[in-house]
């Protein structure tokens, strides 16, 4: 009878080590968790991340309202949850003079580890151009002054936001271009500038030849340069698209496949996809999918001062 409850404690004990190295380690480094797509269950939301591998989270700030709430986040789950603070520039028509002093307020708390997410885009163009430039600008300069990463939203404004950044280039800190969705030219330009670039779901959906698919399949972004994100609730990874390479296909596990087609849609992605996404990343680099996670998240650890 004791050598059975021996060998089914040994078992188990096996289980639980398989179960570990079979778990990524990957931080997210944006996640809207705020959007009210997550108001009735969240806990599950965010134990489903860690379950999948994902130790820490991001809680992007895109207003004064997600900026606070993002950092409320970080206090009821400390240590698996950061935040950051700025105006998207779709919102950038709604700055008011109040604005700036409230960001520092909340980006001077420790937990908040970003300002951002800020930038320009002139893809939709919910706000004015030169509005849009303005705010940006003030959001650099405090970044500057407080000496916290930069996360940039950059749409069909790539030479803008380089004229602005330029301005500063001498006092800048890290900058993330967060959600990467631009050409190889323009990671070319700014990888050359020190900057980092954060990888989502939309590579399921680039069709470019000069897009993030070449840009990775073609080793054109250093491993120490590259952060993953889902962006969650958005840009939910399509592993089933037709352009999607087989070899990518391939390179994805069942166990992430699980956790990305029980739990995520196309209307409401969640942390649990990023282990998919890290899979097809490193399948289009060509590298080992636990060399990407790892990566990563060292460059997140690093970047934005989380705790290990």
């Amino acid at each position: 009878m004791a050598s059975s409850e021996t060998g089914t404690e040994a078992e188990n004990s096996t289980m639980a080590m398989q179960e570990c190295y079979e778990n990524y380690i990957i931080v997210d480094i944006g996640a809207n968790l705020t959007n009210k797509k997550y108001g009735r269950d969240l806990d599950s939301v965010i134990q489903r991340a860690k379950d999948a591998g994902v130790q820490k989270i991001m809680v992007t700030g895109a207003s004064i309202r997600t900026s606070r709430e993002a950092l409320r986040l970080t206090r009821i789950y400390p240590g698996t949850l950061y935040s950051t603070a700025g105006i998207h520039p779709h919102d950038a028509k709604s700055w008011t003079d109040g604005y700036l002093d409230e960001l520092r307020e909340i980006a001077l708390s420790p937990e908040c580890v970003a300002i951002g997410e800020c930038g320009l885009d002139y893809n939709r163009d919910f706000s004015p151009v030169d509005v849009q430039k303005e705010v940006f600008e003030t959001q650099v300069r405090l970044a500057c002054e407080l000496g916290k990463p930069l996360l940039l939203h950059e749409r069909d404004a790539h030479q803008d936001l380089l004229d602005i950044l330029n301005k500063y280039k001498d006092r800048l800190p890290s900058i993330v271009i967060h959600c990467f969705t631009g050409t190889c030219e323009q990671a070319q330009n700014y990888l050359e500038m020190g900057m980092y670039l954060g990888m989502t779901g939309y590579l399921c959906k680039d069709k470019s030849d000069n897009g993030i698919r070449k840009i990775l399949e073609d080793g054109l972004i250093p491993l120490d340069r590259l952060l993953v994100e889902t962006d969650s609730p958005f840009m939910y990874p399509n592993t089933r698209a037709s352009k999607l390479p087989a070899h990518v296909k391939e390179a994805l596990t069942e166990r992430s496949l699980t956790f990305l087609q029980r739990y995520c849609t196309f209307q409401r992605n969640e942390p649990c996809s990023l282990p998919a996404i890290v899979e097809m990343i490193a399948a289009f680099m060509k590298k080992p999918a636990e060399e990407v996670a790892l990566a990563t998240a060292f460059n997140a650890l690093k970047v934005f001062g989380l705790s290990q």
